[in-house]
C-alpha cells in the first residue's frame, strides 16, 4: 500500500483576487504534491477559500451585494487562477460549504461541552482586516503588528477558548518534536514573541457581525473566523460528518504549508484546538516567506501588485511557475520585478534549457536522420556526465523532502548546464566530420538524450507542460526525435517586452 502524503495550502481569504504573490503559496504546494505523487505517495492536496468575517460584510455591503454572492464571485476567481497555474488539488473547501458549516458548529459545541470554551465579554484592541484583537503592549506604533493598520477599541460578550491551559503542553510538544515548525527563524519567533510571555485566552466568538457560522446554541453569536478557518483542514476529509473515511486514512497532515504572516493562527491556536479535541497534531507546519514586489511587500493601495494572470499571458505558465519557485527562497523573503523575470527566462529558460534541448534534437535528426543511436561507445567526459546526472537527480529528491523547492530546481540547472558544456567538450559538429567517427558521435547524442530525458523526468513536479513538451522532441517512449525542434522558450527583448508592460 502507498505511503499517504496529505499537505494543504492555506485558504485564501475571499476579500480580493489573489495577486502572484498569493499564488507564490499553491504553486508551491503543487510542486511538493506532484513530486510526491511521483514518488509513489497517495497524495492529498486540500486548497480552498476562507469566507466569513467582518471585513467581507463591509466589502460585500460596500458593492451593493449579499454576502453570499460576494464570496461567490471572489471564490470563482481565486479557483479559476488556481486551475490557471496547473495547481492539482484534489479537493478544494469553501467555509461556506454545508458540510463544513455543521461540522465548526459541533466542534464549537464539544469544546464549550467539555469546559474549554466559556462566556465572558471582551474589551480590547481590534483589527478588523486580520480578525484578530490585540493588546496595547503588541501593537507596533499603535498599529495592528501583523498588517501595520489601524486598530480600533471594541467591547462585546464573547466566548473564550482556555488556550492558556494548554501552553505547557504546547512547548513540550515543539519541544519533543524539532520539525513541527519550520524553518527554524519562525519557530524562534512564535516562542520567543508568543508562547514564553504566555498566552492570553482567545477570543472565540462575536456579537458584532452576522456573517459568519453561528453558535449553534447561542445564535446571537457568530464564531471566531480563525476557529471557523482552521478547522477546514479535517472537515474537508469528513470529521465530524457521518463519513469521515478520508480524515482516518489521511489525517494528520503532513504538512500545512503556509505564508509567514499567519503562522501564529496555525503553531499556537491550531495546535491547541487539535489537543483539545484529543486529535493527532500535523506533522509540520511550514511557514514559507513572502513574495515581495522588488523590496516591498505587495499592496494595492502601493499600486506595485502584480496578478497571475497578467504574468501568464506576457510570459507563458510554466515561466511564471519556473520564476516564484526558483526565486523564493526557503526562509527569506523573495522579490519579483519584470526585469527579473525577463533575465531569468532568457538565461535560465531559453539559452540554458531550451537550447540544450533544441540543439540536441536537432543534432540527432541532422546526424542520424532523427533515430536515436546506441551509447555503446563511451569516451572522455561521459562518466562526468553520467555522474553528475545521479548526484543531482539525489539532491533534487533530498531538497524536496525538506521543501527546499527553490534549491531543488537550481540542481535540476546543473545537470542542464553539464550537458551544455559536454557539447562544447564533445563538439560534435567536428566528430560528424569523419565518419570513423560515427560510433563516438552516435554516444554522444544517446548521452545527450538520456540527460536531457532525465530533465523532463526531474521537471514535472514544477514545469509540468515542460516536461510533455520536451518528452515529445526527444521522443520519450520510442527510439526517435521529433523532426522539427519547436524552440521551448523564445527569448525575449528586454526593452521591448518593459515597453509593452508599461501600458
Amino acid at each position: 500500500m502507498n505511503k499517504k502524503f496529505y499537505l494543504t495550502s492555506a485558504i485564501t481569504y475571499t476579500s480580493r483576487k489573489p495577486h502572484i504573490g498569493n499564488t507564490y503559496e499553491i504553486v508551491l504546494c503543487d510542486a511538493i504534491a506532484r513530486f510526491h505523487r511521483q514518488m509513489g505517495y497517495d497524495v492529498f492536496f486540500l486548497t480552498g477559500t476562507d469566507e466569513h468575517g467582518q471585513k467581507i460584510q463591509e466589502l460585500a455591503a460596500a458593492e451593493g451585494l449579499n454576502e453570499q454572492k460576494y464570496v461567490d464571485n471572489v471564490a470563482q476567481v481565486v479557483r479559476d487562477i488556481w486551475d490557471m497555474m496547473n495547481c492539482s488539488y484534489d479537493k478544494f473547501i469553501r467555509t461556506t460549504d454545508d458540510y463544513h458549516k455543521t461540522a465548526v458548529q459541533k466542534i464549537f459545541k464539544k469544546l464549550y461541552d467539555q469546559g474549554d470554551i466559556y462566556k465572558g465579554e471582551y474589551s480590547g484592541l481590534y483589527c478588523i482586516p486580520d480578525e484578530s484583537f490585540w493588546t496595547e503592549a503588541q501593537l507596533v506604533d499603535g498599529k495592528c503588528p501583523d498588517c501595520g493598520r489601524d486598530v480600533v477599541e471594541a467591547s462585546e460578550e464573547a466566548y473564550f477558548f482556555k488556550i492558556s491551559a494548554y501552553q505547557d503542553r504546547l512547548m513540550k510538544h515543539i519541544d519533543e518534536n524539532p520539525d513541527f515548525i519550520q524553518p527554524q527563524s519562525r519557530k524562534n519567533e512564535m516562542i520567543n514573541t508568543f508562547l514564553k510571555p504566555g498566552l492570553q485566552d482567545l477570543c472565540v466568538s462575536r456579537t458584532s457581525f452576522t456573517w459568519g457560522v453561528p453558535v449553534e446554541f447561542d445564535p446571537g453569536h457568530v464564531i471566531y473566523v480563525w476557529l471557523d478557518a482552521l478547522s477546514n483542514y479535517i472537515t474537508a476529509l469528513g470529521f465530524m460528518q457521518d463519513d469521515d473515511t478520508l480524515y482516518k486514512k489521511y489525517w494528520p497532515a503532513d504538512v500545512h504549508v503556509i505564508g509567514k504572516d499567519i503562522l501564529r493562527f496555525h503553531t499556537i491556536y491550531w495546535p491547541i484546538i487539535l489537543m483539545a479535541l484529543g486529535e493527532p497534531l500535523p506533522k509540520q507546519i511550514f511557514g514559507h516567506p513572502w513574495l515581495l514586489s522588488g523590496t516591498d511587500k505587495m499592496s494595492k493601495s502601493v499600486g506595485n501588485v502584480m496578478y497571475a494572470d497578467d504574468l501568464v499571458k506576457h510570459f507563458g505558465l510554466d515561466a511564471v511557475r519556473y520564476y516564484v519557485l526558483r526565486e523564493m527562497p526557503y526562509a527569506n523573503d523573495g522579490t519579483i520585478t519584470y526585469e527579473n523575470i525577463i533575465s531569468r527566462y532568457n538565461a535560465d529558460l531559453a539559452n540554458t534549457l531550451g537550447n540544450l534541448v533544441n540543439r540536441t534534437v536537432s543534432m540527432v535528426n541532422k546526424y542520424f536522420s532523427g533515430v536515436i543511436p546506441s551509447g555503446e561507445f563511451g569516451g572522455k567526459f561521459d562518466d562526468d556526465l553520467k555522474s553528475t546526472r545521479a548526484a543531482s537527480s539525489q539532491k533534487v529528491a533530498e531538497f524536496m523532502k525538506t521543501f527546499h523547492v527553490a534549491d531543488a530546481l537550481a540542481e535540476i540547472w546543473v545537470i542542464v548546464d553539464r550537458a551544455n558544456k559536454y557539447i562544447d567538450e564533445t563538439m560534435p559538429w567536428v566528430l560528424a566530420k569523419d565518419e570513423a567517427n560515427k560510433p563516438r558521435l552516435g554516444t554522444v547524442m544517446y548521452n545527450l538524450i538520456e540527460a536531457i530525458r532525465e530533465v523532463a523526468e526531474l521537471l514535472q513536479s514544477f514545469m509540468p507542460d515542460t516536461a510533455v513538451s520536451i518528452n515529445e522532441q526527444i521522443g520519450a517512449g520510442t527510439d526517435k526525435v521529433t523532426e522539427t525542434p519547436t524552440p521551448l522558450f523564445a527569448r525575449i527583448d528586454m526593452d521591448e517586452k518593459l515597453k509593452e508592460l508599461s501600458f
